[in-house]
């Protein structure tokens, strides 16, 4: 393969993939304005993201046998073309019904694209070369949930929420074009003809459907008070187990979990999934902090995220050039140390820090986080064959996707449960027989006595509860990024259980 087709097919796969990505976070900015428009309650609009994540969750683990059974080309047109028109469909949406039901299919168009993007890139790339691959691939996953809120408020603030949809329609039609005339099916990989695993089938779609809503939904529901979270939270636990063990005893399973036993793409997914847990983690507390704690807006806290997008971007094509030139695996530790220090350096977040020292400290995160994914992607897949590659990929992914929905249900749980516990432990002290407390009450009481001539008591105790909440608040954050830099620091370690990639063992041995 020449030079040229390879970087024509790695755009060609690239750009339906940042698509997808985006279209899971871009609506998040835009529900008032869906929710206004379409005459709907907050729980209906939020629907409009649990469904797309349902369904998109659902068919990812499927990418792999679906790939086998139509083609993959024939299914990655199909998939692009599905989400293409549903986007049309989702903008052009009347009523809050009609625009969760496009959602799903979109979600399922849209559920593909990745691992069979990933797929196609490692084929198309030499071995040696993955880590640029990688970088490419990454720019969709990396970057996506980043510029995601931000593109979409700017979208639904200078046009309209329907545009979040639109903006899909030309860029989906180019990508249908390139794909139809640069990508071909490798002679490997047939179209089979087997029989379908219902069983194995229904046992996913179910398990992974009802995992997804309960991530999404728990929190809101108040997690295991809720009869409805209880009932899908054990049919998750018990179909993906029985999955698990279905699968293993089959000879053409849909998902061949046995790559498992391998050694080194399973710690590859363990770092993954830690990371990405942590990164979505990152991404909603970070906006969430400045906004209840600094004053900020929704656009200045989108803002926020946004430098560490245009780092991540810079790091990957440096990452893909150092795992040529260097171990792979210390480019790998050297980017999870970057990113445990960064989260190290938010848990010493204040009150009174300003927007650069946010900034900063998302910035040497996303570095980070761009150093460990390109070398990470090319650890893992570099002891897997080629024609395993589409069910390697599909476990990759759907491994990616669950820890990033697992890091924001868990940060959003611990948030308000530990909001809840500082606020108590503070509490004990407002009581009137404390010494700090009287004199608190008496300057409050006196800076509004200055500002409204009027003394209140109780308008002096609602400043100072005004000021606990404010700082339980700041310590539940803090708890939060606590826990993330242990989460990473207990990471670190697995990465001498990955394996030098070949090509890497044999330019060291001709040096």
């Amino acid at each position: 393969m020449n030079k040229s087709s390879k970087w024509i097919i790695a755009l060609a796969v690239v750009l339906p993939t940042l698509l997808e990505v985006i279209d899971t976070s871009v609506v998040n900015v835009s529900l008032d304005h869906i929710r206004g428009s379409l005459s709907a309650g907050i729980d209906e609009a939020t629907w409009t993201i649990t469904a797309y994540l349902v369904s998109n969750a659902i068919i990812i683990p499927l990418t792999g046998w679906l790939s086998r059974i139509f083609g993959r080309k024939r299914y990655l047109l199909f998939s692009i073309i599905l989400f293409t028109i549903s986007s049309f469909l989702c903008g052009s949406a009347r009523t809050i019904s009609a625009l969760v039901f496009f959602r799903i299919i979109q979600g399922i168009g849209g559920g593909a694209l990745q691992p069979i993007s990933q797929t196609i890139l490692l084929e198309a790339f030499p071995p040696k070369e993955y880590g640029m691959a990688m970088a490419i691939f990454g720019v969709g996953v990396m970057f996506g949930p980043i510029v995601g809120p931000v593109l979409g408020g700017w979208i639904t603030d200078n046009w309209s929420w329907n545009w979040i949809f639109y903006i899909n329609i030309p860029i989906g039609i180019i990508s249908v074009l390139m794909v139809m005339l640069f990508i071909q099916d490798p002679p490997y990989l047939k179209r089979i003809k087997e029989k379908i695993d219902y069983i194995g089938l229904g046992l996913i779609v179910v398990g992974i459907g009802c995992l997804q809503v309960v991530l999404d939904k728990g929190q809101r529901e108040d997690w295991f008070s809720s009869s409805l979270i209880v009932y899908l939270a054990i049919a998750a636990l018990v179909c993906l187990v029985t999955f698990i063990f279905w699968e293993l005893k089959r000879r053409d399973p849909i998902l061949d979990l046995r790559q498992l036993k391998n050694i080194s793409f399973a710690s590859a997914n363990l770092i993954q999934g830690v990371t990405f847990f942590v990164l979505f983690g990152s991404i909603l507390l970070l906006p969430l902090f400045v906004q209840q704690l600094l004053g900020y807006n929704a656009f200045l806290s989108g803002m926020v995220l946004a430098p560490g997008g245009l780092a991540t971007l810079i790091s990957m094509p440096l990452s893909g050039k150092l795992i040529q030139k260097f171990n792979p695996k210390a480019v790998l530790a050297s980017g999870l140390l970057i990113t445990t220090y960064s989260i190290f350096a938010m848990s010493h977040f204040n009150a009174a820090i300003d927007f650069n020292t946010v900034a900063f400290s998302r910035i040497i995160m996303g570095f980070g986080m761009g150093m460990v994914f390109v070398p990470l992607t090319s650890l893992a897949f570099s002891t897997i064959k080629k024609e395993e590659m589409g069910n390697a990929t599909s476990i990759f992914a759907i491994i990616r996707n669950i820890s990033g929905s697992f890091g924001i249900a868990i940060m959003t749980t611990l948030l308000a449960r530990r909001a809840q516990f500082h606020q108590f432990r503070l509490s004990e002290q407002l009581n009137p027989f404390d010494q700090h407390y009287q004199l608190g009450l008496s300057k409050a009481a006196e800076m509004l006595s200055y500002k409204t001539g009027a003394v209140s008591v109780s308008a002096a105790n609602g400043v100072i509860y005004q000021q606990m909440a404010k700082q339980a608040a700041l310590f539940s954050f803090t708890d939060a990024f606590y826990f993330s830099t242990l989460l990473m620091i207990c990471v670190i370690p697995i990465v001498f259980l990955l394996k030098k990639p070949k090509h890497f063992e044999q330019t060291i041995a001709v040096h």
